[in-house]
């Protein structure tokens, strides 16, 4: 029994390596007791086909170059413009600050191991990873739907719109948005922290909640309970508050006399509309197609809507469909093109 003992140990100590002979050395004894704790995770991301991987890096990284230029272009307009320092920018340029969050917590460590061909992620690194993409995705959905009451109370209550919406009551709304989201997600990768895993591999490109507990060869009942009861409440719960708030808004525009009243107050909502619409249905797309079949591609194909697509968009949908936005885009590009320096050759 001795001798079996030992030899359990010594092969639960090898360093495991890959095709590659990068070592993985997934594996401690822990002290006490018969679980195991894992270092290091892989993330098996879209494709192990090294002919793919350029072009995987290239689509990535254009399109995460895209989001952050993009999102910083619009909290520079807001922060520039004086016209642009009401409460439907202040919290826009929040979503931009949340939106290039978002994608930096995942893209760029997906691109990095493209780049150095390796799989590996830390537990550390994925833990964090974890938290604050619970904590953005969180703030995501709380952004828009303080946007959605925003904009009920510009359309339905306009007399009473810079009583309402405040300065106080705008930096409360995103205080208590921060507060909560990151209160949920300390609470998600506390829970994580307690489970054993015996699977090394996450079929993904990020380490993502719902992948972790799964992954875990430990009791996960609570913490599927708890993330279950916590995506109820504060994704259904901020959907409920913007379909009221669009209930009541629809019905204060169908109110209003003349066409042209009714466009303009429709077209104040329909930037904002078509972002909460790509938020939610590339989620929920997300679950639908998880819960569907067992394919981890096509799950991985649906979050990139919402982790990369989505963020990306938001700043052309606001943009292009906001009259102010390229009043200031133009100026600024203007002013730009102006104060660059001219070269003789």
């Amino acid at each position: 029994m001795c001798d079996i003992s030992e030899k359990n140990e010594k092969s639960t100590s090898l360093l495991l390596r890959d095709d590659t002979g990068v070592s993985l050395n997934h594996l401690h004894h822990m002290a006490q007791g018969n679980q195991t704790r894992v270092s290091e995770f892989l993330l098996l991301g879209f494709s192990e086909d090294p002919e793919l991987q350029p072009l995987i890096f290239g689509f990535f990284l254009s399109m995460y170059l895209i989001t952050v230029f993009g999102n910083l272009l619009i909290i520079l307009a807001t922060i520039s413009d004086s016209h642009l320092h009401t409460p439907m920018y202040f919290f826009l340029s929040n979503l931009s600050f949340v939106d290039i969050g978002f994608t930096s917590t995942t893209i760029p460590k997906m691109l990095w191991n493209i780049h150095t061909q390796s799989q590996v992620i830390t537990y550390e690194a994925c833990i964090f990873q974890m938290h604050f993409f619970t904590l953005f995705i969180g703030l995501d959905i709380f952004l828009l739907t303080v946007m959605a009451y925003d904009r009920f109370v510009a359309i339905c209550h306009p007399l009473l719109y810079t009583v309402i919406m405040n300065p106080r009551l705008c930096a409360l709304l995103v205080l208590m948005s921060w507060i909560i989201s990151l209160l949920h997600s300390l609470l998600e990768s506390l829970m994580v922290l307690q489970l054993s895993f015996c699977t090394l591999e996450i079929p993904h490109y990020f380490c993502e909640l719902n992948q972790m507990v799964q992954l875990a060869c430990s009791d996960n009942f609570l913490n599927d309970m708890v993330m279950y009861f916590a995506a109820g409440l504060l994704a259904g719960g901020p959907l409920s508050g913007i379909l009221y708030s669009y209930s009541k808004i629809v019905s204060s525009i169908y109110g209003i006399s003349s066409a042209q009243g009714k466009l303009k107050a429709f077209s104040t909502c329909v930037s904002h509309l078509s972002v909460v619409s790509l938020f939610y249905c590339t989620s929920l797309g997300v679950y639908l197609s998880s819960s569907a079949t067992q394919s981890s591609h096509s799950s991985e194909i649906a979050s990139v809507m919402y982790t990369v697509v989505t963020p990306m968009l938001n700043p052309f949908i606001y943009s292009l469909r906001n009259k102010d936005i390229k009043r200031v885009m133009q100026a600024f590009f203007r002013k730009a093109a102006l104060n660059r320096p001219f070269v003789f050759s």
